[in-house]
């Protein structure tokens, strides 16, 4: 007999995102009159960068050539791309990476998800609250968390992000092994000083646990005091894994290109406390279950590092940025409390009620889709969370609607 492993059961009834995809598309067949306004999925909405496009074609041509074919190509990454990433994102900002320490994948998503496969099932895990879903849902796969009780799994340490805390979690109270922080915070568009982050890099290495760091939207820091990477803190190499995506930044949510660093002295430990490099295994790991980037995908997200690619890519972070401050401003003009939206392109509101209520209100008589809070975490109920990723006339018009709709 086939047996299922069960862990999966203890998933909740269904993906947040497909939940809400579910009820808009519900909305829509019983309005079909009505256009709907998305700001609550995290998905751009302009065009690659048009460096990226001339990159994406020359590769292509040169794939239509016997001289220029490339079949399998490295699981790594093309050193190119690896090369080009370590110099801008990474020395550039102080921090010693090499392109050796670059793993190129086809999203962070993936990456975080999957980053947990290295570690044992009775690994003890950090997950903040409000969270992005994959951490929580991933360790609940892999049988780490318990059971489901009362909004929360028994067997996983939640780090609380509140308004009392400025959404920036405090340290655990208990031993822990793994932690995942994302910063800027998806969903609640927080931000992480150097100072703040030093304090988990120092628990972390008097505490033997690694810290996994999703970086995915270091682009739209404004402010030159906070950390872009984990790395510019001392001592984070031997403690920290970080996650990064094209997807925001450059466009790429449907061109699929992302990487992880991992870091040749990062180390975990087997049962009798020999320690063991997480590259080596992450290699193993990367290059047993994936197959590699396609050539053009990652010819079109090194164009991203060149001069034309940078400005073009800074441009679509502003544009987006640019609507980001127009919903904080509009929703704070209506009474509501905001975080995000500065360093950031979500924004977090207190709806002062349910937050599926606040969804469903924004649906039903405004017709645009939110995210609500809860979906992120217990610490998420009463909140929702708006996204910069739409056209600025379509976000003027969203907010309009939101007043028209509260009045």
């Amino acid at each position: 007999m086939i047996k299922i492993n069960e862990h999966f059961n203890k998933l909740q009834a269904s993906y947040l995102f497909s939940d809400i995809a579910k009820r808009v598309s519900r909305y829509q067949e019983d309005n079909p009159d009505k256009t709907i306004i998305k700001l609550g999925i995290g998905d751009v909405t302009k065009p690659l960068p048009p460096a990226c496009i001339e990159a994406f074609h020359k590769a292509v041509d040169e794939m239509a050539g016997e001289e220029g074919f490339r079949g399998y190509g490295p699981e790594q990454g093309y050193e190119f791309l690896r090369k080009a990433i370590a110099t801008a994102d990474f020395k550039a900002r102080g921090a010693d990476i090499s392109s050796a320490e670059i793993f190129v994948s086809d999203g962070a998503k993936c990456d975080t998800g999957n980053f947990q496969e290295l570690f044992s099932p009775d690994s003890v895990i950090a997950i903040p609250d409000p969270v992005y879903p994959v951490y929580l849902d991933t360790n609940v796969m892999a049988g780490r968390t318990g059971s489901f009780s009362d909004g929360r799994y028994e067997g996983v340490v939640y780090l609380e992000s509140t308004r009392e805390n400025n959404f920036v979690p405090s340290l655990p109270r208990q031993p822990v092994d793994l932690i995942y922080l994302c910063f800027p915070n998806n969903p609640t568009g927080s931000t992480i000083s150097k100072e703040e982050l030093k304090t988990w890099i120092d628990y972390a290495r008097q505490n033997k646990a690694l810290i996994l760091f999703d970086a995915a939207y270091e682009a739209f820091i404004n402010d030159d005091s906070l950390p872009k990477t984990i790395y510019e803190i001392e001592g984070a190499e031997e403690v920290a894994v970080e996650f990064r995506s094209f997807s925001k930044s450059g466009g790429f949510t449907g061109t699929r290109c992302a990487y992880t660093v991992v870091p040749k002295a990062c180390v975990a430990y087997i049962a009798d406390g020999t320690p063991q490099s997480l590259h080596g295994l992450w290699n193993r790991r990367h290059c047993t279950k994936f197959n590699g980037v396609s050539y053009p995908v990652q010819r079109a997200a090194e164009a991203l590092y060149s001069s034309e690619g940078k400005q073009q890519a800074q441009a679509l972070v502003n544009y987006y940025m640019k609507n980001a401050r127009l919903i904080r401003t509009a929703m704070s003009d209506l009474g509501f409390t905001c975080v995000g939206g500065d360093n950031s392109p979500y924004i977090w509101i207190e709806g002062n009620m349910d937050s599926w209520k606040f969804f469903d209100l924004l649906l039903d008589k405004a017709g645009v889709v939110c995210t609500p809070g809860a979906g992120f975490g217990k610490c998420g109920e009463g909140y929702i969370r708006l996204s910069a990723f739409n056209s600025f006339e379509n976000v003027r018009l969203a907010l309009d609607r939101i007043k028209n709709s509260l009045a």
